[in-house]
């Protein structure tokens, strides 16, 4: 089962604190699989394989900006979080999870982002925002040429940037995994203020844009709706049960969710044998 929380927008090391003590007491099994989501105020993240020479803006400028930045343990480079962007914070055992492919091996780091991936595809694909994979790197991207009216179906195809097209970065994802727990996540871009993204050169990635779900559909989106898109999707990708919290304390409390997918005998009577639900 992944419990889902929606928090208020906090600050990003808030965040951090609240991300450590959540994977300690996953850690000793005192709680299950949560899913955090939420909200920073303007802040400008260093990965453990970040170069300072991507944050471009001088300080003067970050402070004019009311922009923090702020070194943390995920993997990745230079990235920013701020107002209408959705951030995830998954505490997952990945000793729970079965790798693709068989029911004997566990899902490893690399199999865990490309399920991540998979999850802000489908939330993309539920508001018909085309997106895919770039070769070598992380994170979902816009399809070059494809109409956001009329998305392609699922699975997007791998995107290469042949003929001169510009895939766009619409979610980022860096994560830390510590003794088969993950912490950080994703960065889903909803109404996000692009021009923060002058101050850095995101991801260490100068040669292609960043967009949002705003700026592809020309509207604005509640966010509350995109975090529902999301934990539908987690529950479908993982194949987990979804269950909604109204606070944190709830997170050590007996639960009851549903199921992610149909008793075999329901599905067989139904015809549906591939249905996978959350």
């Amino acid at each position: 089962m992944i419990s889902v929380f929606q928090l208020e927008r906090i600050d990003y090391a808030t965040g951090l604190a609240l991300q450590e003590k959540l994977v300690d007491l996953r850690k000793q099994g005192h709680i299950g699989d949560v899913l955090l989501l939420l909200e920073h105020p303007p802040v400008i993240t260093l990965g453990r394989n970040a170069k300072s020479a991507n944050v471009i803006a001088p300080a003067e400028m970050l402070a004019a900006r009311e922009v923090e930045t702020f070194p943390c343990n995920r993997g990745g480079d230079v990235t920013f979080h701020g107002p209408g962007q959705l951030v995830g914070y998954p505490i997952f055992d990945l000793r729970g999870f079965p790798a693709e492919g068989g029911h004997l091996k566990t899902l490893g780091a690399v199999g865990y982002v490309r399920q991540l991936e998979e999850v802000l595809i489908r939330t993309c694909a539920d508001f018909r925002i085309p997106t895919g994979r770039v070769a070598g790197l992380t994170g979902a991207w816009t399809v070059p040429g494809a109409e956001s009216q009329s998305a392609p179906p699922l699975p997007f195809p791998l995107l290469q940037g042949q003929g001169g097209n510009l895939q766009a970065k619409i979610a980022a994802i860096g994560v830390h995994i510590s003794r088969g727990v993950t912490s950080h996540g994703f960065a889903l871009n909803v109404n996000t203020d692009l021009s923060y993204f002058d101050l850095l050169v995101p991801c260490g990635i100068s040669d292609k844009p960043v967009t949002s779900m705003q700026k592809e559909l020309g509207h604005a989106i509640a966010i509350e709706q995109v975090a529902h898109s999301v934990a539908r999707n987690f529950g479908q990708v993982f194949q987990s049960q979804i269950l909604w919290l109204e606070s944190l304390d709830a997170l050590l409390e007996p639960k009851v969710g549903v199921p992610a997918r149909p008793p075999a005998e329901l599905r067989e009577l139904h015809g549906q044998d591939e249905t996978r639900w959350a």
